[in-house]
């Protein structure tokens, strides 16, 4: 079991700069025609600005792209700005890339970037906020020319560049602002990317063509066909029978066998924490019912209740057999090692005594009986998650009754309240990001707590966050984030269980696949072999 070690980033090759920023550049011997993906990501919009999903972020970024882009340790480079600066403690400039053009032939320039911010700020009002939360505190955007951005804002954000990078540019339309609603009918999307659209099928296939005159190069891949395979087994089964030239988010216990059966796998430590989330606010929960079956207050309101669970969780058992070692046991929403996070912060072994003299102290010394909720297929090893998970919380008379249902179903029920409480899953720029999403006291007008389903509050936490978020990147913002951490932990709102490990395997038509902690699938990781 992986207890705290440290994340350190693998070193990519300079050519992965160039991939993630767009597209490698194919020579001639490179060059091919179809590349074929197998993905577990079910693209539910073709609207890049609408839901702040990996699947979202994954598929559109060949179409779309952002002004700045993240590496592999996470930090930010140029991407359609070419550089940017504050000039304040409430202004920044943003110097723009010349000669990129849309798929149609229209110019990219600032005008762009102002509706894109005007769009997300004002008109869109999708569920959980969207990416409203990244420009909620721009007051104003204007353009002095055609390859400037200044941006106002409303206090200090000394963090908006790293906003940018979660940000797809759109075009401006001759009026108004293009609806979700006719994106996903059929308006062709227009971005600057290395793919053109071609077609669509919700949560069944994407097609895209090379977009030749690309500025970042031309890319290798004539053509590119996603398939949406929810099921790893169909996946796993799809690229060793040669359906399909890639396939993500592969099973660690499938492993051995695809490298057996002449597959090549890449895998990388996630930027990302899966975790066990709880409803503090109601009084009393669906599914949640004394032993007899009878229903009971609210038992996570009680820190006693969310320690005891927390104690009677086995990491170790989660990491080493249902993740096969692909994986990290989590204490916090990154894993050790990245700005921003605690070295004081270790998981813990399960101590099933001290678990249950909490729970009589909190007044269920027999325990009580839940609903565990969860996404089967979403991450690797979420329904096995539910299940091991279920089986260590039995051993201090907490029955959970593990329900596994497909992302969007649960999804769907999750933000309905329809759990008491649940196995999630979240990913982000930065620790910020996270614990401003996912942690924070659910406020729409600050824009935190979109993923904050369990409606915890802390106003202690807040204040911390808010105080690290004024401060500018460097090791005092880290060092500020890192006790803002430890606060939060400590009354411990989610159970964070672990950092799994992204693993792709690809087949003898791919010379490599550079994979990035952000764990994204696209064409532009995928280099071809040489013949």
């Amino acid at each position: 079991m992986k207890l705290g070690s440290p994340f350190r980033p693998r070193l990519l090759s300079a050519l992965l700069i160039s991939i993630f920023l767009g597209s490698a550049p194919a020579t001639p011997a490179q060059e091919r025609g179809e590349l074929r993906i197998a993905t577990s990501y079910k693209l539910m919009t073709l609207d890049p600005q609408y839901a702040n999903l990996n699947e979202n972020t994954s598929l559109l970024s060949h179409i779309y792209e952002r002004l700045v882009y993240q590496d592999d340790n996470l930090e930010l480079k140029p991407g359609l700005a070419t550089s940017w600066r504050p000039l304040s403690d409430t202004q920044w400039a943003f110097k723009l890339r010349d000669k990129v053009r849309f798929h149609d032939g229209s110019a990219f320039d600032a005008d762009d970037v102002l509706y894109t911010i005007e769009r997300i700020r004002d008109f869109l009002k999708p569920p959980s906020g969207g990416f409203r939360s990244y420009v909620s505190g721009i007051k104003s955007v204007s353009a002095p020319d055609p390859l400037t951005v200044l941006i106002e804002t409303d206090g200090a954000v000394p963090n908006l560049p790293l906003f940018f990078s979660s940000l797809f540019v759109m075009n401006r339309p001759a009026e108004g602002f293009e609806t979700t609603e006719d994106l996903n009918a059929g308006h062709p999307p227009n971005g600057t990317g290395p793919y053109r659209f071609e077609s669509w099928r919700s949560g069944e296939s994407l097609r895209l063509a090379r977009n030749d005159d690309y500025w970042g190069g031309k890319p290798a891949w004539s053509k590119v066909t996603f398939r949406v395979i929810e099921n790893p087994a169909a996946r796993v089964a799809a690229l060793s029978t040669g359906e399909v030239d890639v396939a993500d988010a592969i099973p660690a216990r499938d492993v051995a066998s695809l490298k057996q059966r002449g597959a090549r796998v890449a895998s990388v430590g996630a930027a990302r924490v899966n975790f066990v989330q709880f409803d503090v606010a109601r009084d009393t929960l669906p599914g949640v019912t004394a032993k007899s079956g009878e229903p009971i207050a609210n038992p996570f309101k009680n820190p006693l209740v969310r320690r005891a669970l927390t104690l009677a969780t086995d990491r170790g058992i989660l990491v080493d057999k249902i993740l096969a070692g692909y994986g990290t046991a989590a204490a916090q929403v990154f894993p050790n090692g990245l700005p921003g996070t605690s070295a004081k912060l270790l998981p813990e072994a399960p101590n099933y005594d001290e678990a249950k003299m909490l729970l009589a102290k909190a007044g269920f010394p027999d325990g009580f009986n839940l609903v565990l909720a969860g996404p089967a297929g979403r991450y690797p090893g979420d329904a096995e998650s539910l299940q091991a998970v279920a089986q260590s919380w039995a051993r201090i008379g907490v029955n959970a009754q593990p329900a596994a249902a497909p992302f969007s179903v649960f999804n769907t029920k999750r933000a309905a309240g329809d759990y008491g409480v649940w196995y999630g899953g979240t990913s982000g720029e930065a620790v910020d990001i996270i614990l401003h999403t996912l942690l924070a006291s659910p406020d729409p007008e600050r824009g935190t707590g979109a993923l904050n389903f369990g409606k915890y509050r802390n106003e202690a936490f807040d204040a911390m966050l808010a105080r690290a978020e004024s401060i500018a990147v460097g090791p005092e913002r880290n060092a500020a984030l890192a006790q803002a951490t430890e606060l939060v932990m400590a009354d411990q709102p989610i159970i964070p269980l672990y950092h799994f490990h992204h693993i792709v395997g690809y087949g003898s038509r791919i010379g490599s696949y550079v994979l990035h902690p952000r764990g994204w699938t696209t064409a532009m990781q995928t280099l071809p072999a040489m013949e």
